[in-house]
């Protein structure tokens, strides 16, 4: 009779249990954040801000690294992801939306959100109509498309083989961990919660002023605003870790950048606003209107710092403290009432909400010609500075300063 090989036998144990690179639990955590950072990389600089939005272009060396590294990290074909979110852009918000919350909901975007892309990337019109400029090489061809589901086999055949058993948990992680970040909190947290820099047309927030975990789709806001641009932080408390290894990518000749946030300039104040200072607002005026904004929510503060001393009732000015500088369509229904006993009782504050719609439409009205608008813009200009109105007479002078 033979004998069992115990010598063999506990080896496959011993590999089953530790894999071929013996690491304590802690190094496993490591080494299973850094590959899943790897894949938030490639997707955040390739297939987003490189080929959706076509905002940077990527050398030889890392568009092929990204995309052999989401063929085995995500399985994602690069034509269907940029097709999504290409269309998630063009009907932003509405029941075509791919992956709205708002018209969705939270919880199926956010748990199902994966779900939703599969539904999505079955769409053969999604494809024809927005997968335009997408890689269609052999090996895509032939390899990447064709064979999806034996690219995150391999990485669980590696995984196991380094790490055995405990190796199976790390793929499911890494597995995982794009349907939750990418598809489920970016576009379903970043619709929902969280705050504007910019009154975008869409329901975007930024979720935090520190892109890190994300790769900085953190700040979902700021690029719904500027979708085109390479870069996703404007304010200097904001932080876009793929702008720093996009910056590096630029430094060794493996990017060049396309286009990024436009920053108004400013130079001396003209006595009368021109055709290039209304150049300058429709370029900038998602900044100019941030900062007509600072002046609204100021003004808010000080109504409110008024009525506090006279120990008056503050509910209305709480709700105007937040909703007064939102576009009038972004306000809920509950708060309209709340929002006009505001305007009513406080005329500065009245004043500045008319006069901030009168500024929007500037360029709402397309009908308008060129220099209607500019005649426009000055009538605007005199009546802010002759309202008595201090922030409005300095928005005024700053826009007068203004150049494309």
């Amino acid at each position: 009779m033979l004998l069992p090989d115990w010598a063999a036998l506990n080896a496959v144990v011993d590999w089953l249990a530790h894999g071929v690179w013996d690491l304590a639990w802690w190094q496993i955590v490591l080494y299973t954040l850094f590959t899943t950072h790897i894949t938030i990389a490639a997707v955040t600089i390739f297939l987003h801000r490189s080929q959706a939005h076509r905002a940077l272009e990527l050398g030889a060396v890392p568009s092929h690294f990204f995309r052999f590294w989401l063929w085995v990290g995500t399985g994602m074909q690069t034509k269907e992801w940029v097709s999504i979110h290409r269309k998630h852009h063009a009907k932003c918000e509405t029941e075509d939306d791919p992956h709205s919350p708002q018209t969705r909901g939270l919880n199926t975007v956010m748990w199902r959100g994966a779900e939703l892309y599969r539904a999505e990337a079955r769409n053969a019109e999604t494809l024809k109509k927005f997968g335009h400029g997408t890689p269609d090489d052999w090996v895509e061809r032939n390899v990447y498309s064709r064979f999806a589901w034996q690219g995150v086999g391999l990485m669980l055949i590696l995984d196991v083989i380094l790490f055995g058993g405990i190796g199976l948990t790390v793929w499911a992680v890494q597995m995982l961990w794009i349907p939750f970040w990418a598809a489920g909190v970016v576009n379903g947290v970043g619709h929902f919660w969280g705050y504007r820099n910019f009154e975008a047309v869409d329901a975007s927030t930024n979720l935090v002023p520190w892109g890190i975990v994300i790769g900085g789709e953190e700040l979902h806001n700021n690029h719904h605003t500027y979708p085109t641009s390479a870069k996703f932080s404007v304010k200097k408390y904001e932080f876009d870790i793929g702008w720093v290894y996009i910056s590096a990518m630029q430094k060794v000749g493996w990017a060049k950048v396309k286009k990024l946030p436009p920053k108004m300039l400013l130079g001396e104040v003209k006595p009368v606003a021109d055709e290039k200072t209304l150049e300058a607002l429709i370029a900038n005026r998602y900044e100019v209107m941030a900062g007509y904004a600072r002046g609204v929510r100021q003004a808010c503060r000080e109504e409110l710092d008024a009525l506090k001393a006279r120990k008056a009732d503050v509910s209305a000015m709480r709700a105007a403290n937040r909703w007064l500088h939102r576009d009038s369509e972004k306000v809920p229904a509950r708060w309209h009432q709340k929002l006009a006993e505001a305007r009513a009782a406080h005329p500065v504050l009245d004043k500045m909400i008319t006069m901030r719609e009168e500024l929007r439409q500037l360029w709402l009205n397309t009908s308008h010609s060129r220099e209607q608008l500019t005649s426009d813009l000055q009538a605007w200009c005199q009546r802010a500075e002759a309202s008595g109105i201090a922030a409005l007479q300095e928005f005024s002078r700053k826009l007068r300063a203004a150049r494309a």
